[in-house]
């Protein structure tokens, strides 16, 4: 692999996640609203800071809440206050700042309104649960290790919340709620961005008693008999509206690809498989694609799912590329990389990985052995001592995955 592919690479992939940054859908989505009155701000999720900071510069705010995943609030706003919480589980400070969110909304008047930002990581950052608390953060992590697909998830999380599904729109009623939304979620499903806390739930206390058996979840009689009797909330109240997605992520990557003089060729816009299946996939389609006299890029977007059965980490972009570096072994002329456009790749400060043609030797020369690392779901260790790691920090969005390979032709 040539130094000159990394850096295409990279490009590709950062400057179309620069790109999808929310602080001019967020202005924009304002603008066209045209609030002219004081209002209650509540932004919530790992691209909270910046899409409230752009909210602050084209409206007057009354009061505000600002919930982050720790690390991801750089510094106060005015007139907002700032909190940040624990993702991908939930700890107390979510609670603790979701109550003061409640607060905020609670004894609105008809005529108040109330912003609220939503983007990805709401789910666990945003939660007054209706059980204990650690039982809750046994279901969710038993929920991550199981691969539930994020639907699935919070199908679940719905049932067991005073704000998901529609009930934090129903708090700050009768006021009016405008929501904008940077979706995380395949095919912009709004009951399920952040749990959908502005949208009523359409699915039913069954459908999610029938997920906790299918994958063998355990939970208390307490929790099953609560999910059982959970009543369905209206959210008549709210207007969402979505700024940003993984379609719109892709599209910018193959609008960069194309500028460095690739042929850029879109697999797929909302890939929800196995990390090694989508890193298979991929594979093939480079199989197809080698011989060409183009150089071509590959463009793939989604939520993978990693089933956490080592001890290693996880993090689904580690593993897709990692799944690929025995198949690649000997390749000069393809580089695979996949991101976390937030900038983190499950629990661990990577936004993800790639690997190229020399990486399994790589490997091997330091007497470590790569399936092992795989099995053990370790793909975080396997890549820093390449030094494969793509480390980012926070990016201030979050619009799911991007993953390119790119081939130079002629090879």
């Amino acid at each position: 692999m040539s130094r000159s592919m990394l850096n295409d690479a990279r490009a590709i992939c950062l400057n179309a996640i620069a790109s999808c940054l929310p602080e001019e859908g967020v202005k924009k989505a304002l603008k066209d609203l045209n609030i002219q009155k004081e209002v209650c701000l509540v932004s919530v999720g790992k691209a909270a800071f910046s899409m409230a900071k752009a909210a602050s510069e084209v409206l007057k705010i009354k009061d505000g809440v600002l919930i982050s995943k720790y690390g991801h609030i750089p510094y106060e706003l005015d007139g907002i206050r700032s909190f940040e919480a624990g993702h991908p589980v939930l700890d107390e400070n979510s609670i603790r700042a979701t109550e003061e969110a409640i607060r905020l909304c609670n004894g609105l008047k008809e005529d108040d309104i109330v912003v609220f930002l939503l983007s990805g990581g709401a789910s666990a950052l945003f939660e007054s649960p209706i059980v204990d608390l650690h039982e809750l953060q046994d279901l969710n992590e038993q929920m991550l290790r199981k691969g539930l697909s994020i639907f699935e998830i919070n199908t679940i999380r719905k049932k067991l919340s005073k704000v998901k599904g529609g009930r934090f729109a129903d708090l700050c009623a009768p006021a009016k709620v405008y929501s904008i939304i940077l979706s995380d979620v395949l095919s912009d499903r709004l009951d399920t961005i952040g749990s959908g806390p502005t949208v009523k739930d359409e699915s039913d206390p069954d459908e999610a008693l029938s997920l906790i058996d299918e994958y063998g979840i355990v939970i208390s009689d307490e929790t099953r008999k609560k999910i059982k009797e959970v009543k369905s909330a209206q959210a008549s109240n709210a207007e969402n509206i979505v700024i940003g997605s993984v379609r719109i992520l892709c599209k910018k990557a193959m609008e960069e690809a194309e500028k460095l003089g690739y042929d850029p060729i879109l697999i797929d816009d909302h890939i929800d498989i196995e990390a090694r299946d989508a890193g298979d996939l991929l594979y093939q389609e480079i199989l197809r694609c080698k011989g060409n006299n183009e150089d071509i890029a590959l463009i793939m977007g989604g939520e993978t799912i990693v089933h956490v059965k080592g001890r290693g980490k996880g993090g689904r972009n580690q593993e897709l590329v990692f799944s690929q570096i025995e198949n690649l072994r000997g390749m000069d002329d393809v580089l695979i990389m996949s991101v976390g456009s937030d900038g983190t790749d499950g629990p661990t400060d990577a936004a993800g990985g790639y690997i190229d043609g020399s990486s399994y030797e790589k490997l091997i020369r330091q007497g470590l052995d790569p399936s092992e690392i795989l099995n053990d779901n370790n793909c975080y260790y396997g890549l820093q001592m390449i030094d494969s790691l793509i480390i980012t920090g926070p990016t201030g969005t979050n619009v799911n995955d991007i993953t390119i390979a790119l081939i130079k032709g002629g090879v």
